[in-house]
């Protein structure tokens, strides 16, 4: 009896853990609707004054397609984003906090 109370205690607590580490985890979704092909993707803290690398890397998130950015750490969960697509243009997003929003990029956040 004391050898199942003890499994299931165990079990609680890997449960709890497993939990815990998945409310950690923080991503954000990135969907370009903008009608062009985005060539660069700056996603950096808002608490930074700097853009951070370029989270495509040599991809290209083409108009329609979504790209997952995975983020690690325990600070602050907003971030502001940066897109250029073919033409140069550039696109912002800012003050998102990851935890709770995904963003869809339109022309309608076209830097003029």
């Amino acid at each position: 009896m004391f050898k199942s109370a003890q499994i299931i205690v165990l079990a609680a607590l890997l449960l709890l853990v497993s939990v815990a580490a998945h409310a950690q985890q923080r991503y954000l979704r990135v969907t370009n609707n903008t009608g062009f092909d985005i060539i660069t993707l700056n996603v950096s803290s808002s608490s930074t004054g700097d853009w951070e690398e370029d989270v495509l890397g040599t991809r290209i998130l083409r108009n329609g397609q979504t790209h997952q950015v995975n983020f690690s750490g325990k600070g602050s969960p907003v971030y502001d984003i940066k897109a250029v697509d073919e033409d140069g243009d550039t696109y912002y997003r800012m003050g998102v906090n990851v935890l709770t929003e995904d963003v869809t990029l339109t022309l309608g956040d076209l830097s003029h």
